[in-house]
Parts: C-alpha cells; sequence; structure tokens
C-alpha cells in the first residue's frame, strides 16, 4: 500500500507491521496488525479474526469496529511458502476489525471460507466493494 507517497509491504511476522486503515473522514491512519505470540498485550494473538466469531459477538468485549482498509493487492503463501499476489479492483476494499483494550488498539483483517475449489488456504481476506450509484 502507499502512505505519504511511500510504498508498504507489511508481513505479519514483522512485530512493527501496521496496516492503513480509513477513517469515517476519510484520512488514512496506520495502526499496528495484530499481535504476536512472545508481544506484550491484552488482545487477541494473530492478525487475522473469521467472520463467524465477529457475528457470535467474540469481538464485543474488544469494543471492535469494522473499518475499511484502502489496500491495492494482498499476498498469500501457498503449502511451500511461495507468495502469491492478488490485485483488487477500483472500489474494493479488504474489511478490517479494530480492537482495543485500555490503550492497547490493534486492526486485524477480516477473513471468510474462500469460494474457489482451488484456495491456497481455508481462509481469506473479506473483501469488499463499495457502494456504486
Amino acid at each position: 500500500f502507499t502512505f505519504d507517497e511511500k510504498e508498504y509491504t507489511p508481513y505479519f511476522p514483522n512485530p512493527y507491521a501496521t496496516l492503513p486503515v480509513l477513517t469515517k473522514k476519510g484520512d488514512i491512519i496506520l495502526l499496528p496488525w495484530g499481535r504476536r505470540q512472545n508481544q506484550k498485550g491484552n488482545l487477541p494473538a494473530g492478525g487475522w479474526v473469521r467472520l463467524e466469531s465477529i457475528k457470535e459477538n467474540k469481538w464485543q468485549k474488544y469494543f471492535a469496529k469494522p473499518v475499511r482498509l484502502p489496500i491495492q493487492r494482498f499476498a498469500e503463501k501457498d503449502s511451500s511458502g511461495k507468495a502469491h499476489w492478488f490485485d483488487l479492483q477500483h472500489g474494493q476494499y479488504i474489511q478490517g476489525l479494530v480492537a482495543r483494550y485500555d490503550h492497547e488498539i490493534r486492526i486485524y483483517i477480516v477473513t471468510v471460507t474462500p469460494n474457489k475449489p482451488n484456495a491456497i488456504h481455508d481462509r481469506w481476506p473479506r473483501i469488499l466493494s463499495l457502494p456504486s450509484y
């Protein structure tokens, strides 16, 4: 993604990884992407959240809010560790979830079960489209 005219390629293993979040005012802010097992904090470890767990109110205690991640493309690694890049179309975005615990704020990527038989993983980022007028 591009932020302040710089290109960023965040990788979850990096404990300083951030993701862009589109605010209601239309600004873009960077938030820490999830929490690694060895990182201090009280929010759940990991960088992803299943849509089903949101619907089951499992994230309600973290004051979770859905947000848009203005990302143009993302990568998924296959079973051999090779990265495959996927481009989003104009008007599409990845859904994120902002979670809070005291002063800790983190962004998680919302995932769904892919509807493709040849999917690389059993989880896929939830891609939504802006309404067209």
